[in-house]
């Protein structure tokens, strides 16, 4: 959603999920996030009927009428009414009415989370796991393969991650795995990690350090960062002893890089420009 047509028009569907979120239980909620990727997920295998729904040319009773008809029956009401409010909205481009599609399931899934109290949690399961698929190529590759289908790679997050994470999270790993807003799938869950910290009100620092911090260590990083950005910050670490030492921080667009392995680097291209 990268038009501003589109930015506001998903600030509009946004004002009715919360509507939605602060009358509906946890339960209520997840269910109701869950058929809404089910139906992005229909969205995004049939391109004609994305095209139909975004349709400038059409009325948006149009539209809204052409999609309560498809899923009249099949799904709840609520999962409906959102789903119309995505579609009577204008887009610049069918492909933004599935990225709107898609936000609006992950932004349910988010607020059931912390309608539950999981969402720290789920934050960093998710986070976890972005870290066990990059520690593991072969992992990596096969949920990353979009030469296969997309539900066996989804049915393999889900037999990982069974018993082991919460429901919010294996439903947004799911959805990296499916492509979350055209990304990898390590980039989607990036991407997901951040938005929970977003709906906790932080900001996400990406720490690499050689060796582990000890917790006291670790929070007076997240109080300094916090202090400098004027938020709190949700550190997610990563133990990566190539570094040789110091530390590497990386908040959205900005990176400080205070490692060893940089500084030696420095140091070696100093040397060979001379």
């Amino acid at each position: 959603m990268q038009s501003a047509t589109s930015r506001e028009s998903y600030a509009a569907v946004t004002d009715r999920l919360a509507a939605f979120v602060a009358g509906a239980t946890p339960a209520a909620i997840a269910t109701t996030a869950e058929e809404v990727l089910s139906v992005a997920d229909v969205l995004r295998r049939q391109p004609r009927l994305r095209r139909a729904l975004a349709d400038p040319a059409r009325a948006s009773d149009d539209r809204t009428g052409l999609l309560r008809g498809l899923l009249d029956g099949k799904v709840a009401g609520d999962t409906v009414d959102l789903l119309a409010a995505v579609v009577a909205a204008r887009w610049s481009a069918p492909s933004e009415l599935l990225d709107a599609s898609e936000q609006l399931g992950v932004d349910a899934v988010l607020s059931g989370a912390e309608s539950a109290g999981e969402l720290a949690e789920v934050e960093d399961e998710l986070f976890r796991f972005g870290k066990i698929i990059d520690g593991d190529p072969q992992l990596g590759a096969v949920v990353g393969d979009v030469t296969v289908p997309a539900d066996r790679r989804v049915e393999l997050i889900r037999s990982l991650l069974d018993g082991k994470a919460r429901s919010a999270t294996t439903i947004l790993a799911e959805q990296a795995v499916r492509g979350f807003g055209g990304r990898s799938v390590g980039a989607g869950l990036t991407r997901l990690v951040e938005l929970a910290a977003q709906r906790r009100d932080r900001q996400v620092a990406h720490v690499t350090v050689a060796a582990p911090l000890s917790e006291a260590e670790e929070q007076r990083l997240g109080a300094t960062l916090a202090g400098m950005y004027g938020r709190e910050v949700s550190v997610k670490l990563t133990v990566d002893p190539a570094v040789l030492g110091g530390m590497s921080v990386r908040i959205g667009s900005d990176l400080y890089d205070g490692t060893v392995r940089r500084r030696l680097i420095d140091t070696r291209k100093a040397l060979a420009g001379r």
